[in-house]
């Protein structure tokens, strides 16, 4: 990577003092570093800013005060640039309130020019020749003092996005797609993280849905044990033991530890640490009435065959659309929302643009054409 001249905010007088000096600009860069691979709570560990001249880092594990932040971002005249900007979205707004009024996504955008490699490496060597160091992208960032090689691979982050963000938005442009991208980032910046609720683990466990409801009775008290070993040892779940595993032992109903041996994830080291433990809980499993075993919620089900031949037809019609316009499907139109026009069936424009998800770009470009494809089915029907 080529060296990169940026600043580190540690204090709170810093950030007020830069904040004051950013508060005309009318564009930032801004992404963000997290600790989800490392401990049970993620949190937001570093900030990254930069404008045309400069780059700043700045240390929320150092400060106790970040409303600065909070106020220079929520300014209604500044256009804040982000790449795959979801994540931060919800992780600013968790931790710090922090709301963005404005955002250009620069991954949204070069999907919209066609771009089929769109992570932000690829984007950075394709228009500027700059190779991202990647060893950096699972680490711990809530470690401190940062190293240096840490600092710079962050701040490389967000030194390169607004020209990276000019040369897509005149892509866009080009391609009277500006207004698509628009739209799709104002509805980015509402997202927030949906607050957990008090419903069984299992409902977020790949897989749990086949299970019959003595063995889903089991995978949630495997999965209940599983959280409160991560939360102690304050590590993600996913690295105290796998789902898959506990889903095969949900699935398997062991009787003795050797009858574990061989399932995928659940290696010796684990086994001795969890294996008696982990029988355990499977007899609590057993053991709850058969009054109170959970079920899975079941969906709506397969589609009437009517419905199910639209949505066919529909997923034949976007790949012409698709293959025309050199873009993606499901960004086109995904399959959700194809499954919802295909239940309506609507026959004029007004019906199209009132169902729930649609953009208004998406009616612009092709919903005539979608009403005329479903009003020449119904005919031929």
């Amino acid at each position: 990577m080529p060296l990169l001249r940026y600043t580190v905010i540690e204090h709170n007088h810093q950030l007020e003092q830069l904040c004051a000096e950013l508060t005309d600009e009318t564009e930032l860069a801004l992404d963000l570093e997290a600790d989800s691979m490392h401990h049970y709570r993620e949190k937001v560990c570093l900030l990254q800013l930069s404008n045309r001249a400069g780059t700043w880092l700045v240390d929320p594990l150092r400060l106790s005060d970040l409303s600065p932040l909070r106020v220079l971002l929520a300014r209604p005249g500044l256009r804040t640039v982000l790449h795959g900007g979801d994540y931060d979205i919800r992780s600013l707004h968790r931790d710090f309130g922090i709301v963005v009024q404005q955002m250009f996504d620069t991954m949204v955008a070069a999907q919209f020019t066609g771009a089929t490699e769109f992570g932000l490496a690829a984007l950075l060597r394709e228009h500027f020749g700059i190779e991202l160091d990647k060893r950096f992208q699972k680490a711990d960032w809530s470690k401190r003092p940062l190293t240096t090689e840490m600092a710079d691979y962050a701040a490389h982050d967000t030194a390169h996005l607004l020209e990276l963000a000019d040369r897509l938005h005149a892509r866009l442009e080009q391609l009277g797609r500006r207004e698509w991208v628009a739209e799709e980032c104002a509805l980015l910046v509402g997202n927030r993280v949906a607050e957990k609720g008090n419903g069984p683990l299992f409902l977020n466990c790949k897989g749990a849905g086949k299970l019959k409801p003595r063995n889903l009775a089991i995978l949630e008290a495997l999965l209940q044990f599983r959280d409160q070993q991560a939360r102690e040892a304050d590590r993600p779940a996913f690295k105290v033991i796998p789902a898959e595993a506990l889903l095969k032992i949900a699935e398997l109903v062991p009787a003795a530890v050797r009858d574990m041996n061989g399932i995928a994830g659940l290696t010796p080291r684990l086994l001795g640490r969890y294996g008696e433990q982990l029988l355990t809980v499977v007899r609590q499993g057993l053991a709850v009435a058969e009054a109170d075993l959970p079920r899975f919620p079941r969906g709506r089900g397969e589609p009437n065959p009517g419905i199910k031949a639209r949505i066919t037809r529909l997923k034949q019609w976007r790949e012409g659309i698709s293959s025309r316009m050199g873009l993606a499907s499901g960004l086109l139109a995904p399959n959700w929302l194809l499954e919802r026009i295909a239940e309506q069936q609507p026959v004029t424009l007004e019906q199209l643009q009132a169902i729930p998800g649609i953009r208004r770009w998406q009616v612009g470009l092709w919903g005539t054409e979608m009403v005329e494809t479903l009003a020449k089915e119904t005919q031929t029907a």
